[in-house]
């Protein structure tokens, strides 16, 4: 890779999502990101001052100011590429005049989410989807979305068993972190003593995405998963950190180990050196009480892909029922660092526009 890195904009940089890029952006060797986008709310105010994470903001942006900046303003000042944590309704028409303009969009958003031209991505599964971009009217740039935060995780533990287990149904109950619905997200006395047994139109998110990534290319469109989904989905009172009991019906019975080995071996990514792809992506554990929030959120190395990887534990088969949980981190793997990796997967790839595209 060159030593010049791409200018990039961070869009909601004021929110939860948009601050975990900046965390994950601030010393990305291949993207700057120069402008930090946010609402009318928080302009002109520090990204220190509006911090809301755990984690320490980064001191190279510490001191930068949010700004509302629109697509032509955005392209005049040379950005390159956008990664969007704009929230529905507000993103879909935003990130297409970007695309008009040259910019590319790396999107956690779900507006453009299964369009045609525009791949629903995590790069271990389903690298090849990025080819879908490439359908975009002549002159404009790619938008690539990454999926809802639970289809991510369950796309990635199916991902290595699923030509060998050959599933008709797959069942997924999830218990989902409360800061899946943002900032300020549940109120406290809802979720208090209490799980919420819906989360709206998270269920058929879930189903369709899911679906999506574990599909095939057919005459440069992408033809669903055969697998029936049948998911039910509860905000608990977690805070970061998707968990997903499923339980998979197959057509086929291999021994366990062959499942074990599958998901230890996976690691598609290894050969093209993301600097955020996980290795492992998807970590095994022996022990009867993981994966845990609290315990594997977190899970993933280098030290750049933290919170990347899948955790997976409980496997059970009695054939023909496959049964485990999986971990993800709704606002990394699920979130910010997905749309990272997927730019990353373009740049690597040539999907990007070449320099000076932007007009």
């Amino acid at each position: 890779m060159t030593a010049e890195r791409r200018r990039c904009a961070i869009l909601g940089a004021g929110g939860y999502i948009g601050q975990h890029f900046a965390r994950l952006l601030a010393d990305h060797p291949w993207f700057d990101p120069a402008e930090l986008v946010s609402s009318e709310r928080s302009e002109g105010r520090r990204l220190e001052d509006v911090w809301l994470l755990s984690e320490p903001v980064p001191p190279s942006l510490a001191g930068v100011r949010l700004r509302r900046r629109g697509p032509a303003a955005l392209a005049a000042a040379s950005t390159e590429l956008a990664f969007s944590a704009l929230p529905p309704g507000v993103a879909g028409p935003f990130e297409t005049a970007l695309a008009r303009k040259g910019i590319a969009v790396f999107s956690n958003a779900s507006d453009h989410r299964l369009d045609p031209g525009v791949p629903l991505l995590v790069p271990e599964v389903n690298a090849p989807h990025l080819a879908v971009a490439t359908r975009r009217a002549r002159g404009t740039a790619p938008i690539v979305t990454n999926p809802n935060c639970s289809a991510t995780g369950l796309a990635l533990a199916l991902a290595p068993i699923l030509e060998i287990l050959r599933p008709r149904t797959v069942v997924v109950s999830t218990y989902q972190a409360l800061s899946g619905a943002g900032f300020p997200g549940v109120p406290s006395l809802a979720i208090t003593d209490n799980v919420l047994p819906y989360i709206a139109a998270e269920e058929e998110k879930l189903a369709r995405e899911t679906g999506y990534l574990l599909g095939t290319i057919d005459a440069g469109r992408v033809r669903p998963a055969d697998v029936r989904l049948v998911p039910q989905c509860a905000r608990v009172g977690v805070r970061e950190g998707h968990l997903e009991s499923v339980t998979l019906e197959a057509t086929r019975a291999p021994p366990e180990r062959k499942l074990r080995d599958a998901w230890k071996r996976f690691d598609p990514l290894r050969a093209l050196d993301l600097p955020t792809a996980p290795h492992p992506p998807i970590e095994l554990r022996t022990a009867p009480d993981r994966p845990q929030p609290l315990k594997d959120r977190w899970a993933g190395a280098p030290a750049r892909a933290r919170g990347m990887a899948a955790v997976v534990g409980r496997v059970r088969f009695e054939a023909p029922f496959l049964r485990f949980f999986v971990l993800s981190h709704n606002a990394v793997r699920g979130g910010a660092g997905g749309s990272v990796l997927n730019a990353e997967l373009a740049e690597r790839t040539g999907a990007l526009p070449k320099r000076g595209r932007a007009t």
